[in-house]
């Protein structure tokens, strides 16, 4: 296979953000617990930051630096997640943390992660409220489907070493997650039951669904929209 050659504009961009690397994996070190070593961080990282370097494209109007942040999280969050060498609850967290990434990522490609210029200030923070209610849907029903699925990638209600009232708290906000899931368009519904509740890769889903990592990050952003105004209908 030909090495790749890259242009001086990418290997700016890659040489002038390596510090966010370094930012996001002490960040996440911390979440792991020492479960992996800060080198095989930076190596996933650095991957996902000259990726995005090579992705980037300045005419969407998103900042390369915002842009980085979401690629290079989420190379590190999948290269840890693919060694498989995570207890459980971590395993979860980070599950949660992809999620919520997966979220912001879409937001982005489809340039609406800053207010419009001008908008009200009321405006602004609404858009702001919203934005984090939609992460946080995004992290619980990543935390959920990791805490609930069983031994053999099966669903379940009862982790080994969760209290009753856990484990019914967790059974009552899957059905409540499934019900609003069943209420999304249908392929938004499709690329979120199989992610989450499937649990199959996302990108691999997208694949099979005949879409572009691109286009299934911007129709999770959506569906976890629509999901947090029907769980905030159902809480109502």
């Amino acid at each position: 296979m030909a090495k790749v050659v890259d242009s001086p504009e990418v290997l700016q961009r890659f040489e002038q953000q390596l510090v966010l690397v370094e930012i996001i994996v002490r960040q996440l070190a911390r979440t792991l617990g020492g479960s992996m070593e800060l080198d095989d961080l930076r190596s996933f990282g650095r991957e996902g930051l000259l990726e995005a370097a090579r992705r980037f494209e300045p005419e969407r109007g998103v900042p390369f630096k915002a842009y980085a942040n979401f690629r290079v999280r989420g190379a590190v969050i999948d290269g840890v997640r693919a060694t498989g060498r995570l207890p459980r609850r971590v395993h979860a967290r980070l599950h949660a943390l992809q999620a919520a990434n997966l979220y912001s990522a879409g937001k982005a490609e489809d340039a609406q992660l800053e207010p419009a210029p001008g908008s009200a200030l009321a405006q602004a923070h609404q858009a702001l409220a919203d934005h984090l209610a939609a992460m946080a849907t995004a992290m619980a029903t990543g935390l959920l489907s990791e805490t609930v699925r069983g031994e053999e990638g099966e669903l379940t209600s009862v982790a080994p070493d969760e209290s009753p009232e856990e484990a019914l708290s967790k059974a009552q906000l899957l059905q409540l997650v499934t019900q609003a899931i069943g209420e999304l368009p249908d392929q938004e519904a499709t690329l979120v039951r199989r992610h989450y509740l499937g649990g199959e890769r996302f990108d691999h889903v997208a694949e099979e669904l005949g879409l572009s990592k691109s286009w299934a990050s911007r129709l999770h952003s959506r569906a976890m929209e629509r999901l947090t105004k029907r769980l905030r209908a159902h809480a109502a």
